[in-house]
């Protein structure tokens, strides 16, 4: 996942986790947080585009990646450190190695992230 991937889908995600009940405040914290330093990476009239419900749907997507792209702020460390933590947060144990699969005997299995597979019948 590149910086501005990264970034884009731990914001949605915050967002998400952020409207439920179940949003632990660790989970709104470090939301505030990644918002706090994306803010502060954009030039002030760029700072709109975080307030989804003040740009025109659809939009602030495309808006957004412009922005943290031209800013630097998908490369910034302390914008990725804290995107980081929010994605760890919000989907522990994605990506981190923590489970051990044992396919010992399975056929067509894959294991990992982005695999392709294909199946010829005879």
């Amino acid at each position: 996942m590149t910086g501005v991937e990264l970034v884009m889908a731990a914001l949605a995600a915050g967002a998400s986790a952020g409207l439920t009940d179940t949003a632990g405040s660790a989970v709104r914290d470090a939301y505030g947080a990644l918002r706090e330093a994306v803010r502060g990476r954009l030039p002030a009239r760029s700072g709109e585009v975080l307030d989804a419900e003040r740009v025109e749907p659809g939009v602030w997507e495309g808006r957004l990646r412009e922005e943290l792209t031209a800013s630097g702020a998908d490369q910034d460390g302390e914008v990725l450190a804290a995107a980081e933590h929010l994605w760890a947060l919000v989907h522990p144990g994605e990506g981190s190695g923590r489970y051990q699969v044992d396919a010992s005997g399975a056929k067509g299995v894959q294991v990992g992230d982005h695999n392709t597979q294909t199946i010829t019948f005879n």
